[in-house]
């Protein structure tokens, strides 16, 4: 007896996408592609300078620096959290998983911000030597990304919390939550880069 179409249509692998909109992932392959420049040319940089770079990194605060990289790992589990809510029509808990996620961006700006100000009083700036100049400008280009990363999961947020997303038509959280992952995981490749290689 040949096998019935429901025995054959569960044995058939469900068919895998990106989740998200796909002009999301075009502009993350090309920002990772940004983000691999800069490693390249920092990772040049400190072949080339390696006394200025391992005299710059025993001014950072490495402690600063993970505090940063678990904070933004925790935002990362919010809204993966926030994509499983609400892929299981759980719009008021995406919702607050979401505004979670943005409040740990928050909590990263505030550490950046006060680690800057740090080093700026103890005298090191953008034009204070190469490593410097990587640092300010590595940190600062990534530190836009969270502020903008915090910025859309605001509104998806407040948009999640107007129903405009549900089990069925979750989209636009897919797409935040990828944009926010990204950033994540390009902070997870700077901070050794920066706070604790030589």
């Amino acid at each position: 007896m040949p096998p019935s179409d429901e025995a054959i249509a569960a044995h058939v692998p469900e068919s895998r996408t990106l989740p998200g909109d796909i002009a999301i992932w075009l502009f993350i392959l090309t920002e990772l592609i940004v983000f691999g420049v800069l490693f390249v040319s920092l990772e040049a940089a400190r072949l080339d300078a390696p006394r200025a770079f391992a005299n710059g990194v025993r001014t950072l605060h490495v402690e600063a620096g993970l505090a940063n990289t678990l904070v933004l790992i925790t935002g990362s589990f919010f809204v993966a959290l926030a994509v499983a809510a609400i892929r299981h029509g759980r719009a008021r808990a995406c919702t607050l998983l979401l505004l979670a996620g943005a409040m740990t961006g928050g909590l990263f700006t505030l550490i950046k911000v006060t680690e800057y100000q740090a080093l700026i009083d103890a005298g090191y700036r953008l034009g204070s030597g190469i490593f410097y100049s990587f640092y300010f400008l590595a940190t600062a280009f990534h530190l836009l990304h969270v502020l903008i990363a915090m910025l859309v999961v605001i509104i998806v947020a407040a948009r999640c919390r107007f129903a405009a997303y549900d089990r069925a038509n979750h989209t636009g959280v897919e797409t935040a939550a990828s944009f926010w992952h990204m950033v994540d995981l390009v902070w997870i490749v700077l901070f050794p880069l920066l706070y604790i290689l030589p």
